[in-house]
This record gives structure tokens, C-alpha cells and sequence, in this order.
């Protein structure tokens, strides 16, 4: 199974998420998600495979999310699978599915967890 990656190439988590992929060996699909949104059938099995409820899903930062009120508790997935529909920049990224599994990649490092070969962590500054 190849690795695939939904992606925005535009975040810095979700570029090293890839070049992670990449320094383990990877060939991941690459799919850009904002240029070609999953659909709602796609949303839910990510979010499902990744163990996260849609809610947990959502983006905050830079996104319609506060204007749309989406904060409200009482939206229905259904509701929320609308918004995203219609803004796909709320879905959260990158989600990488390996036959590994699948996770939200935030913070990039949880991509290790579903790696055949994860490359060597980074050295932290002591």
C-alpha cells in the first residue's frame, strides 16, 4: 500500500509531514485537498480511521470556522461535513493514511506512528 498524504502545500506541518514520508522512503500520493476536496464519505473515513470525532477534524486558524459558528455544540456532523463541503481549508491537515494507519498529523511527528521506516528523529539543541 502506498502512503498518501492530504495535503496543503502552503503548511509548514504538513511540508515536513511529506518530507518525513519522503526521508523514510516513501512515495506517498499526494493529494493536494484544497484543489481536490475529499468527499464527505472520504471526511468521514479519515476522521473515523484516525480515531477522532469530525469535530476534533476541524481547523480553526485562517478558516471561516468562528464567522460560520461552528463553535455551536449543537452542529451535526452532517452540519459540519456541509461547511467543510463548502471551505475545505476547515478539515485539519495533513491526515496520512499508510497500512500503518491513519492520523492527523499535528504535530508532524505523529506521522512516525503509522511508518514502516521512520527516518531518525531530529536532533533536539540541548
Amino acid at each position: 500500500m502506498t502512503a498518501t498524504i492530504w495535503h496543503n502545500p502552503k503548511c509548514s506541518t504538513s511540508r515536513k509531514v511529506l518530507a518525513t514520508l519522503r526521508e523514510g522512503g516513501e512515495t506517498p500520493e499526494v493529494i493536494d485537498y484544497l484543489r481536490d476536496p475529499p468527499t464527505r464519505s472520504a471526511i468521514m473515513a479519515l476522521v473515523t480511521e484516525a480515531g477522532l470525532t469530525l469535530r476534533a477534524a476541524l481547523r480553526e486558524a485562517g478558516t471561516p470556522y468562528a464567522e460560520l459558528g461552528l463553535a455551536d455544540p449543537t452542529l451535526s456532523d452532517a452540519q459540519l461535513l456541509d461547511a467543510i463541503e463548502a471551505h475545505p481549508i476547515l478539515l485539519n491537515r495533513p491526515f496520512v493514511r499508510t497500512e500503518r494507519g491513519t492520523r492527523l498529523c499535528r504535530p508532524a511527528e505523529v506521522v512516525r506512528e503509522i511508518m514502516a521506516n521512520p527516518p531518525a528523529p531530529e536532533a533536539q539543541p540541548s
